[in-house]
């Protein structure tokens, strides 16, 4: 085997692009195998938290992420009902100032063009979808369709939820549908009455929802995700096409300024928010996971690509510090990385059940803010644990 392993990554998505980017950067040529004919992302928004905007910036990527997204001053939280204020929290220089690093939204487009643009001849390869993983002592055997098959000395899978390289790994396993549910738009900010939404991260919880409101593309346009709870199946997709009628009539007794911006849809897409039990192990030998396919979490700590991001470093760190070993490179990188991983997932869970109150007396504690009396909880009322994670720090 080369000093320097050849390695595959199996999915085209942030995860993928930003561990292909962190492998380069320490001298890898790692291949990227994408089953869609372009690189592409769908949806709307991504919060970039600082754990990840440190990453970001050692891949050489802070600037371009600053320049196309948006910053906001404060995270707002308010009422759904009352519209009245809970929480005010100064965002804007303050993350940077705890947290040595910035706290930004983007269009996840946005973020997969500056990922792109930073592999520009890269060996990635699209219209190239993956149909097996087939591992052995000295190396991994990966089997596309047609017929195509190329030796790696490490294969890993960056390939989602619905992961082909962990069904390979672990076996086929059910998605757990949340019983949430969510709707997702874009508004120009032109169609909003002038001044509507301060230039800030806008909350609103409910019982059995919440919505949130925050700056894309610069401030040009307002990221809207509307979650309420459901008993109905709802497909997990982000292009499922949802009607407008759908999502105002889930919020009846929404406070005028959210049912403002909820007129204000022109086009939504419906989501049904699925996740996983954390896995006792990601990997076998030369084989792992990455981000989703890894460890799919609830979006509400946003740490879902954050966590990916994270993922990507970490591996490429592991693999140039024993490059001759590969599957001990693995090793490391499940061992640093399932922990932390697993805490999030069940911690976005349990921030859930925050946001969608269910019983009176508990909303009523949170409105008048009786709740801060009570003894925090770390997992989900500071998030610190979770922004100051530096793994450039411990290399």
């Amino acid at each position: 085997m080369t000093a320097k392993p050849h390695i595959a990554l199996i999915g085209g998505g942030i995860g993928g692009l930003a561990a292909a980017i962190a492998l380069r950067q320490r001298g890898f040529e790692p291949v990227v195998f994408e089953q869609a004919d372009r690189l592409k992302e769908v949806g709307a928004g991504i919060q970039i938290t600082p754990n990840s905007t440190r990453i970001l910036r050692a891949l050489g990527l802070e600037d371009a992420v600053r320049k196309r997204g948006f910053e906001p001053g404060f995270m707002l939280t308010r009422d759904m009902t009352t519209g009245e204020v809970l929480f005010r929290t100064q965002a804007k220089g303050t993350m940077a100032e705890r947290f040595g690093a910035g706290w930004f939204q983007i269009h996840r487009a946005d973020l997969l063009d500056i990922l792109t643009d930073a592999l520009v001849d890269a060996d990635v390869r699209l219209n190239a979808p993956c149909v097996s993983v087939e591992p052995a002592d000295n190396a991994v055997t990966v089997h596309l369709s047609g017929g195509q098959r190329e030796i790696f000395d490490a294969v890993v899978g960056c390939d989602g939820i619905r992961s082909l390289v962990r069904a390979g790994l672990h076996g086929e396993q059910s998605v757990r549908f949340t019983g949430n549910m969510c709707w997702r738009a874009l508004i120009p900010i032109s169609k909003l009455p002038q001044n509507h939404l301060e230039p800030v991260m806008n909350y609103w919880m409910g019982r059995r929802g919440h919505v949130v409101a925050y700056f894309v593309r610069g401030g040009t346009l307002i990221n809207l995700v509307a979650v309420m709870e459901t008993d109905q199946w709802v497909e997990e997709s982000w292009s499922v096409e949802g009607r407008r009628e759908d999502m105002f009539a889930a919020f009846p007794k929404a406070h005028h300024s959210v049912r403002i911006l909820l007129e204000s849809v022109d086009r939504c897409f419906k989501w049904g928010l699925f996740d996983r039990d954390p896995l006792p192990h990601w990997g076998q030998g030369r084989v792992t996971l990455l981000g989703d396919a890894a460890h799919p979490m609830l979006p509400f700590l946003s740490q879902g690509a954050a966590s990916a991001i994270e993922d990507g470093y970490v591996l490429a760190r592991e693999l140039a510090r024993v490059p001759r070993d590969p599957s001990a490179a693995l090793a490391a990188y499940e061992a640093e990385r399932r922990p932390r991983t697993a805490r999030i997932q069940l911690a976005a869970r349990a921030q859930g059940k925050v946001f969608h109150l269910h019983s009176p007396g508990a909303r009523l504690k949170r409105a008048l803010r009786l709740d801060r009396f009570e003894k925090p909880r770390a997992d989900l009322l500071s998030k610190e644990w979770i922004y100051s994670y530096d793994p450039i720090a411990s290399q």
